[in-house]
């Protein structure tokens, strides 16, 4: 049994002393929101750092779909999405008042299924709203060559893919605009925050609008918009943390492994299909049945290790916020995956202790 609690995550964080000078700046100058000088910089060096062409930064990863959704011009329609992710994709949609219509995922991969897209298509349909689950790139041609034959915009939910990349680019560089999040549990985080990125000049100037109440760069108000900002201390927290993110993925990648090659002797386990691309900034697993996770987590807990049941349950099932929508896979795996600990603090021999753990307890 493990002496403290062990979680899911923990955020990865600069040593203080690279914050300091940052806060000092902010302290000495005062300016602390309003598309600060800091906020710049941190756009700056993220896209520098993903090559990209631009970062919006904004407050968090969900109004970052939202502010996506009111670029594009898609409020009131209906937008294709994922039953298997977390509930802030569905709350973004709903919020700028669109309906969802959920296609169910691949259980390899966890994505949605292209396959089935085209089946969910009507005269209402306006964009496709996948999910990088995990960090692991979509089938990006095939979502993109059925959106093209619909006219249907692309916006990825990325919320999982920064560090991740696809084809040699960040995987922020697909769709017509990528969401993603720079929350504590993420790869990079601002603590609270978020970011879109388009390649597109129109789409990146409403967006720039749209986190400020619409203002454009007349200051007079061009577009329906609110207070998306986001601040210089958190963007000071993201330009600190950026400095460890390539360390902080190498380190996610070898304990990945680690965990695949312990895991990997059980007969009895499955673990998603991933893209060499993939950031692997989480371990998931997934049980022969929901009664055997119940079981293995119950164990785990005991020894004073908290995993968490991602995504769970599926949201095509929350019945008091969308229409009845049956996705039997989404449904099925999201009763039978858990993921594990994974984050830069934990070492190795952790890793291992919890990874045996774990088979101990698949045999009992």
């Amino acid at each position: 049994m493990f002496k403290e609690p062990i979680y899911v995550t923990k955020p990865t964080l600069a040593p203080l002393s690279d914050l300091q000078p940052y806060l000092e700046r902010i302290w000495s100058t005062g300016v602390m929101t309003h598309n600060g000088p800091l906020v710049q910089q941190f756009e700056r060096d993220f896209a520098s750092w993903a090559g990209i062409t631009k970062l919006v930064a904004v407050c968090n990863g969900t109004m970052a779909i939202q502010m996506a959704i009111k670029a594009l011009g898609l409020e009131g329609g209906e937008i294709i999405t994922t039953p298997f992710t977390f509930i802030a994709t569905l709350s973004a949609i709903q919020w700028e008042r669109c309906v969802p219509v959920f296609v169910d995922i691949d259980p390899e991969t966890l994505n949605i299924d292209p396959a089935k897209i085209e089946k969910k298509i009507t005269s209402k349909t306006l964009a496709i709203l996948p999910v990088h689950v995990f960090g692991n790139p979509c089938e990006i041609e095939a979502i993109q060559t059925v959106a093209q034959k619909h006219g249907l915009k692309v916006i990825y939910d990325a919320a999982h893919a920064v560090g991740s990349t696809y084809k040699g680019k960040s995987l922020l560089a697909y769709g017509d605009i990528a969401a993603t999040s720079f929350h504590a549990t993420k790869m990079l985080n601002t603590v609270e925050g978020g970011g879109c990125v388009t390649a597109n000049p129109d789409w990146d100037k409403a967006l720039r609008a749209i986190r400020f109440y619409g203002f454009g760069a007349s200051k007079d108000a061009e577009r329906q918009g609110f207070n998306g900002k986001m601040t210089e201390v958190h963007a000071a927290v993201g330009l600190s943390n950026l400095k460890c993110l390539h360390a902080a993925l190498d380190d996610r990648r070898q304990k990945y492994t680690l965990y695949h090659d312990i895991l990997s002797r059980s007969g009895h386990l499955r673990f998603q299909r991933i893209d060499d691309g993939c950031n692997k900034s989480y371990f998931p697993v997934i049980f022969e049945s929901e009664a055997q996770l119940l079981r293995v987590e119950k164990g785990l807990n005991v020894q004073n290790v908290f995993p968490r049941r991602y995504f769970y349950p599926s949201v095509n099932t929350f019945v008091k916020l969308v229409a009845d929508q049956s996705c039997p896979v989404s449904e099925d795996i999201s009763k039978r995956i858990l993921c594990l600990p994974l984050y830069k603090d934990i070492d190795r021999e952790t890793v291992t202790e919890i990874g045996r753990m774990l088979l101990t307890l698949m045999e009992g």
